[in-house]
């Protein structure tokens, strides 16, 4: 066997909910993943019976079976980004808390999935307390939406200056950046608002498409971020590039129809061949 490894590829190691209808959730992410040129690993925390109608059931993986499959991947592979979406439960979340603070050096981008598109709920109320007091604060970045930042900061979010003030918030639970998305909001223009612990705010706007296929655009722009982090970019320049991909994508697939609800983003618009990185630039 040849020894003279001279490259790595950027892995990112998704841990979420498995979405049967390929619209979120694992799937989502490992489209993202593959279609930016990264190495996609995956822990799976739940499975969904879904579809673009919505969710019918859903079944919680044991909590070993999920930090053997995060072990596996973490001990050999070592992602180079870890992005989180749908813990279902607490003692997942403690469980998952206990071995991520073990790797500090390895950036994890939260996306604190609570409801479904469909309006299903995917979390237990107390999961949603211990994310903020264990989970948030080893974060690289959080990136609630509009309902899930109320729900943390158990304010009213209907306005850019609101979501300005709920970041500041979100911020205090310990995390080193937050990422409050907009696209709740009324309007033609969309509008995420970024702030970290270094005080740098950034506001990234774009057009609203006028599209229903829009299920897992939250899951695909966390997913994202992860990539972009995963090939070295700094925080700002990774979520500039990730938006750019997710408006891109959702307009790719503006058109199309799958199945009779919300239907997906067109992951594959233009997928980048795996990318090769210097053995050195691995964490």
């Amino acid at each position: 066997m040849p020894t003279d490894f001279k490259y790595v590829y950027p892995a990112v190691l998704t841990i979420a909910g498995s979405d049967s209808g390929g619209g979120a959730g694992i799937q989502a992410d490992l489209k993202t993943i593959a279609a930016l040129g990264c190495y996609g690993t995956s822990a799976i925390t739940a499975i969904t019976a879904q579809n673009t109608m919505g969710i019918t059931n859903l079944f919680e993986l044991p909590v070993m079976v999920v930090i053997d499959q995060i072990k596996a991947v973490i001990e050999d592979i070592r992602p180079s980004a870890i992005k989180i979406g749908m813990i279902p439960n607490p003692d997942l979340l403690k469980a998952i808390f206990d071995i991520l603070k073990l790797y500090p050096e390895i950036p994890v981008i939260l996306d604190p999935v609570m409801m479904a598109t469909s309006g299903h709920r995917l979390v237990k109320e107390d999961t949603i307390e211990l994310m903020k007091n264990l989970l948030i604060p080893l974060t690289a970045l959080v990136t609630p939406n509009l309902d899930e930042a109320a729900i943390l900061t158990a304010m009213e979010i209907s306005t850019v200056e609101q979501m300005k003030i709920a970041a500041h918030q979100v911020l205090n639970f310990g995390g080193q950046a937050v990422l409050i998305k907009g696209g709740h909001l009324k309007g033609n223009k969309l509008y995420d608002f970024y702030l970290d612990k270094t005080g740098r705010e950034f506001t990234f706007g774009n057009d609203r498409i006028p599209s229903q296929n829009t299920h897992g655009t939250g899951c695909t722009l966390s997913a994202a971020i992860a990539c972009f982090k995963a090939r070295n970019m700094e925080m700002p320049e990774a979520i500039k590039n990730a938006e750019s991909y997710v408006h891109r994508a959702i307009a790719e697939g503006i058109d199309v129809k799958t199945g009779k609800g919300k239907g997906p983003l067109n992951h594959f618009y233009a997928p980048i061949p795996l990318i090769k990185l210097d053995l050195d630039a691995k964490i």
